[in-house]
């Protein structure tokens, strides 16, 4: 249903799973293992991956903190999208990198949940997307000593919570857990 025209594709995106930013995480090991299945199933079904990787002033580029997790090598042909905003969209090339792939759907996985990612869904559903939100498969760390009120599994429950029933006119938003993703090929 998404307003891009001419866009039917599916991609899979992977939001900051980098070293310093999923060290602390909550469930770090378990949704590491989900997004892990995930771009395995991506790659197997013809579906984009599409990364994305933060760099600002507490997590300088090029750094080893910087880097993705071991467990999650971009592929070689497989775009990575630079960011310093929590928006993955904004002041990025992400825009292009899916147009050029025909994607007008998104599936989203990794962190933070309460900054990121939630950027990065409401930025995408703003700009046209459908977007689905793969609920087991995004995590945050405890923010609570900076003045979060809730705990991470509170974060994380909120906004499976809330973007289930998030829509906008002409597009879908939806949370499924890890097993239960369907990609759609892309042609």
């Amino acid at each position: 249903m998404t307003t891009l025209a001419d866009r039917s594709d599916t991609a899979l995106l992977v939001i900051d799973v980098q070293r310093d930013v999923v060290a602390e995480a909550h469930d770090r090991d378990a949704v590491i293992a989900n997004i892990v299945d995930l771009v395995d199933r991506a790659r197997r079904e013809d579906v984009p991956v599409v990364w994305v990787q933060h760099a600002d002033d507490g997590m300088a580029r090029d750094t080893d903190g910087w880097q993705y997790v071991d467990e999650l090598p971009p592929g070689d042909d497989e775009p990575v999208v630079h960011k310093s905003f929590g928006d993955s969209f904004e002041d990025t090339d992400l825009e292009d990198r899916l147009a050029e792939r025909h994607v007008g759907h998104l599936v989203v996985a990794g962190a933070q949940t309460d900054a990121c990612i939630r950027s990065t869904l409401h930025g995408a559903l703003a700009r046209g997307y459908d977007v689905t939100l793969v609920g087991d498969a995004h995590t945050t760390e405890d923010l609570r000593q900076w003045g979060v009120p809730v705990s991470p599994e509170q974060a994380i429950g909120y906004t499976n919570a809330y973007w289930g029933f998030t829509g906008a006119p002409g597009r879908s938003t939806a949370v499924v857990d890890t097993a239960d993703v369907a990609f759609a090929a892309s042609t």
